[in-house]
């Protein structure tokens, strides 16, 4: 587990499992969001499974479940809630992390800028170029 911190806020990786869930609460995180549906892939643990683990870690846990290339409006609006209320600083993943950087750019493209996010996003090992008119359209 590499968490790349996208901010202050959030930072993101690939799929955990149950037992790295203390491991996030050692490096300082307080909240997890999980981006993956249920049975999205063999062997994945179920969100229940993730949750579990969190509460007995001591980490608060929302799952927002994004299909890849399937982010619609609500999902952002989920993410986006997460990221204001739950306690900071956020472990966000999903298969290779990319979805959950996604959410946290279109999240955060009307404050810093799509190409600020897409520059942090770039930093962080994330391409997320196929969103740049997206992330213009949502910035304004």
């Amino acid at each position: 587990m590499s968490p790349k911190t996208l901010d202050a806020v959030l930072a993101v990786d690939e799929q955990i499992g149950p037992g790295e869930l203390s491991l996030l609460k050692d490096k300082g995180f307080r909240a997890v969001i999980n981006c993956r549906p249920d049975g999205e892939e063999a062997g994945q643990p179920s969100s229940d499974e993730i949750a579990r683990a969190a509460a007995q870690a001591g980490l608060a846990y929302v799952h927002v479940p994004v299909m890849p290339g399937g982010i619609g409006e609500e999902d952002v609006a989920a993410f986006g809630q997460a990221l204001e209320t739950l306690p900071q600083p956020i472990f966000g993943y999903c298969k290779t992390g990319t979805r959950a950087a996604m959410l946290w750019g279109l999240c955060r493209c009307g404050k810093e800028g799509p190409e600020a996010v897409l520059e942090t996003a770039r930093q962080a090992g994330y391409d997320l170029s196929s969103l740049r008119a997206r992330l213009a359209d949502r910035a304004g």
